[in-house]
């Protein structure tokens, strides 16, 4: 009788480490909050230096990266921050405008009250640095704020789905300018209203068209047509039509 040999098998997938964790955490943030232009090289060396690790975790993060789409990597280029076609963020706005609506009508079907009071103390705090012109802290608030909102819908599939599709917008817009600012942090305040109030179809519509107001915004600084029929007169959170178009990537959402 002949002995079987056991069939051999194959080890566990590694699980990241704490410290792969944090630099891909620091190299997201980095592209998100635009320190790491669309476009520029990721160098493992220097960006290993500047973070005060070796190559490998770097390198991992990139390739983790690359899988959320805010890396592309090529033969002959290497690593680089994505960029975006016309089509592309055309693609990628209309679609997280209408994952936020429906996010927006969970939550306020919802009504988690422990995330809503969390959502009105970001809300608070990034309300206080937009009129104070603390445009270093409105990114990460920003993030806060959607991050929280998409908690109170208590989907979390929905939820991930959202976090890469912010991610890769944020790359599209940035926060530097206080109109812009001043306009982002009113919707932010009327969204959080009407899911308290409870209304659920107000809350989808008004989540919807702040990604939109961001992606119109986006299109006309690069002087770029509209690339949907409805924001062919683009209004304010106030319904005044729009000013003539600032310089690119001045909006947030």
């Amino acid at each position: 009788m002949t002995a079987t040999r056991p069939k051999s098998k194959r080890p566990p997938a590694a699980e990241p480490t704490p410290l792969h964790g944090r630099v891909v955490d620091e190299l997201r943030r980095l592209i998100v909050e635009q320190r790491l232009k669309p476009g520029e090289r990721l160098v493992e060396e220097r960006l290993a230096e500047e973070l005060g690790v070796s190559r490998n975790p770097v390198r991992e993060a990139i390739r983790m990266l690359a899988a959320e789409g805010l890396v592309e990597v090529s033969a002959n280029r290497g690593a680089s921050v994505a960029s975006m076609s016309a089509q592309e963020a055309r693609e990628t706005i209309e679609l997280r405008a209408l994952l936020e609506g429906h996010n927006a009508r969970l939550a306020t079907r919802r009504q988690d009250r422990e995330v809503i009071k969390r959502i009105q103390a970001v809300l608070a705090k990034g309300s206080l640095a937009a009129a104070n012109g603390r445009f270093d802290q409105l990114g990460a608030l920003n993030q806060k704020f959607h991050a929280e909102l998409a908690a109170a819908s208590q989907n979390t599939v929905l939820g991930d789905m959202l976090k890469r599709l912010r991610d890769r917008t944020a790359m599209l817009f940035a926060t530097d300018d206080p109109g812009y600012q001043e306009r982002t942090w009113s919707e932010h305040a009327a969204i959080l209203r009407a899911i308290v109030e409870g209304d659920e179809r107000r809350a989808a519509s008004l989540a919807a068209e702040h990604v939109m107001h961001a992606g119109s915004d986006y299109f006309l600084a690069i002087d770029t047509e509209l690339p949907w029929e409805a924001s062919a007169s683009p209004r304010r959170a106030g319904g005044t039509p729009r000013a003539a178009p600032r310089p690119p990537r001045k909006s947030a959402a």
